[in-house]
C-alpha cells in the first residue's frame, strides 16, 4: 500500500491526509468506499458461524417492551426468523475464520497492526440496531449489503438508560444522519455517539481498533517482565541494621517500603525488557485461537502467514503469536517484509540464513504460515 496515494476507500484522500486530518478527530463519510463490495459470507454461512462455540456473538432484539440481549453460540433454530423485524446477530472475529473477511480487513492495515482488533459482522432485519451508543475506539463502519440509516452526533451526555443490558445512551442529540448503501462507509472517531437502523434485511461490517488502557498495559507487560524473571543464586535480602527499638510495631518500616519500591523500579529499569513484553502481549492471538499442525515446508515455495496469525517486530525482535525472537542484519529485514506484507516470495526465502530458514520451517510446521505456489511472472 502506498500510503501517499489517494485512495476510494478514503473518500479521495490518501492514507496520510486520512491520518492527519480525521483519524482520532473528526468523523468522515465515504461514499463508495469499497465499489461493488460484496458480503464476506452470506447470510447462511454467517448464521453457522455463530453456532460455533470458539466464536463470540450476540443477538439483539426490540420489541415493545425493551430491549433483549443473548450471547451466543446458537442453534440455527435459536435464531429469530428472518422475516421477524427488528433483531440484529452480531458476530465478533469473522476475519479469523472467513479469508474474504481477512482481505477486507487488510485493506485497513496504514493503521499499525497493533491497533487493528478485528471485523464485525453485523446482520439486521428491518429496523435491526443496537440503540444509540458510543464506542471508545475507532470504527470504521462499512455497508456490505442492503441498507442502514446512521444518525450520529458529539458524545454531550455519556449517562446510559438504566435496567437496560446494553450500554444506550440516555439522551442521544443526533447533529447528521445519511443512509448507507452497499459500498458506503462512515469512520468514526472514540466516543462519538452513534445509532444505526437497518431499513430491509442488511449486513454491516465494523473494523474495530485496539485502545488498551494505559492500566491494562502496565498490568500485562509487568506480569511478563515478572515471568520471565529467573531466580536469583544470591537474593538480595532485606536488612535494618539501623532499626531502633519500636513502641508501634504494627507500623510498616519506610525503609522496607523504599526497599519495595526499589524492586519495583528495578523490573521496569530496562526499556528493552519493556518493549519485547510489550510486543509478546500484542502479538498474542486472542484465546479462542488455535492452529492446526501444518506441513512441512518445500523448496522454492511462497510463503503467507496464516490469517489467524500476529506478526510484528521491534528495533531489535520479532514477535509472532506471543513468542519473541532476536533478529538483526539480512534475516531481520527479511522477517520484518513478512510481518508487513504477511508473505514472502521464493526468491526471497533463497536469501535466508539457516537459522532463519529453520524458524520459518517451525512456523510452518505449527500453522504459523502456509507454503503456496510460487506466483507466475506475468
Amino acid at each position: 500500500m502506498d500510503i501517499a496515494v489517494a485512495t476510494p476507500l478514503l473518500g479521495g484522500l490518501s492514507p496520510q491526509v486520512f491520518m492527519r486530518r480525521h483519524w482520532q478527530k473528526q468523523p468522515l463519510l465515504i461514499r463508495q468506499a469499497v465499489p461493488g463490495v460484496k458480503p464476506p459470507l452470506s447470510r447462511h454461512e454467517l448464521f453457522a458461524l455463530a453456532a460455533d462455540d470458539t466464536v463470540e456473538s450476540r443477538i439483539v432484539e426490540h420489541r415493545d417492551d425493551g430491549w433483549t440481549l443473548r450471547h451466543g453460540p446458537f442453534s440455527r433454530r435459536q435464531l429469530p426468523g428472518v422475516k421477524q423485524a427488528a433483531w440484529t446477530l452480531l458476530v465478533q472475529g469473522v476475519d479469523l475464520h472467513v479469508d474474504a473477511a481477512h482481505e477486507l480487513l487488510s485493506r485497513f492495515r496504514f493503521v499499525p497492526d497493533a491497533r487493528l482488533d478485528d471485523l464485525m459482522v453485523s446482520y439486521a432485519t428491518d429496523g435491526g440496531g443496537v440503540g444509540p451508543h458510543f464506542d471508545s475506539y475507532d470504527v470504521f463502519l462499512l455497508q456490505v449489503q442492503g441498507r442502514r440509516r446512521w444518525r450520529i452526533g458529539r458524545l454531550q451526555d455519556a449517562q446510559l438508560q438504566p435496567d437496560v443490558p446494553l450500554k444506550i445512551l440516555a439522551r442521544f442529540a443526533p447533529e447528521e444522519e445519511w443512509v448507507l448503501e452497499p459500498g458506503d462507509m462512515l469512520y468514526l472517531p472514540p466516543r462519538w455517539a452513534h445509532d444505526g437502523v437497518a431499513e430491509g434485511e442488511c449486513m454491516t461490517c465494523s473494523i474495530g481498533f485496539r485502545a488498551p488502557a494505559k492500566d491494562e498495559i502496565g498490568r500485562e507487560v509487568l506480569q511478563r517482565v515478572l515471568d520471565a524473571e529467573e531466580p536469583s543464586a544470591a537474593p538480595l535480602l532485606y536488612r535494618d541494621s539501623s532499626q531502633a527499638a519500636t513502641d508501634a510495631p504494627a507500623r510498616i518500616p519506610a525503609t522496607l517500603q523504599a526497599f519495595m519500591s526499589e524492586a519495583v523500579l528495578r523490573l521496569a529499569e530496562n526499556p528493552k525488557t519493556l518493549a519485547c513484553a510489550l510486543g509478546e502481549w500484542l502479538s498474542e492471538p486472542k484465546q479462542s485461537v488455535s492452529f492446526e499442525a501444518g506441513a512441512p515446508l518445500v523448496r522454492d515455495c511462497d510463503l503467507v502467514l496464516d490469517r489467524r496469525t500476529r506478526m510484528l517486530y521491534d528495533d531489535e525482535h520479532v514477535f509472532i503469536n506471543g513468542e519473541p525472537y532476536r533478529a538483526a542484519g539480512a534475516d531481520a529485514a527479511l522477517m520484518r517484509q513478512l510481518a508487513d506484507r504477511r508473505g514472502l516470495s521464493a526468491a526471497q526465502c533463497k536469501g535466508a540464513s539457516d537459522a532463519a530458514r529453520q524458524l520459518l520451517a517451525d512456523w510452518a510446521e505449527a500453522g504459523w504460515l502456509h507454503p503456496t505456489t510460487p506466483q507466475e511472472e506475468s
